[in-house]
């Protein structure tokens, strides 16, 4: 668990992830958190189903690098959106991740205080060297989270901006 001034990031389990995929709040009542509108987007649900659930339930793999985190608002006691790293560090030490807010908690700078916070804990894990994100060439939102957090383009194409933020102590 990370804990910033706002908000606690939370690592799902295998069981905590079925439940949310469930969207029935029964997360939330695990979690003894108050109930939170919350849609699992297409690519999301993919990804829980493909890559998440399968590598967090595969035990020779730190679920912590699989999983995803949920964002929990201290003062609503709800969750707000989640982050998630692409995997463990590669033989480079990078480690990539995504996140995303749910729609009614966005221009808050909710994501921002969570990025910084997985940044503190990503910074003290060995073998990370360096953070890699991506996002939309459009979207000023997810570029500005990322320009806050002091990540830099390390690349681009017609519709993605590669980001990368070296770690400097761990």
């Amino acid at each position: 668990m990370i804990e910033t001034e706002r908000l606690i990031l939370k690592p799902l389990t295998y069981d905590h992830l079925m439940k949310y995929m469930r969207s029935d709040n029964s997360l939330e009542e695990d979690l003894q958190l108050n109930a939170t509108s919350r849609a699992i987007s297409d690519e999301l649900r993919e990804a829980l189903e493909y890559s998440i659930i399968p590598n967090v339930s595969d035990t020779s793999k730190n679920y912590l690098f699989s999983t995803l985190w949920t964002i929990i608002l201290k003062s609503e006691n709800k969750m707000v959106g989640d982050l998630c790293f692409v995997g463990e560090p590669n033989p480079a030490g990078e480690i990539t991740i995504g996140y995303g807010l749910y729609e009614s908690f966005r221009k808050q700078g909710f994501m921002a205080e969570a990025v910084r916070g997985i940044i503190s804990w990503a910074s003290q894990q060995p073998y990370v060297k360096s953070i890699i994100a991506e996002t939309d060439i459009d979207n000023v939102d997810s570029s500005a989270i990322l320009l806050k957090n002091n990540f830099v383009i390390i690349g681009a194409d017609d519709m993605i901006y590669k980001w990368q933020l070296i770690i400097t102590c761990n």
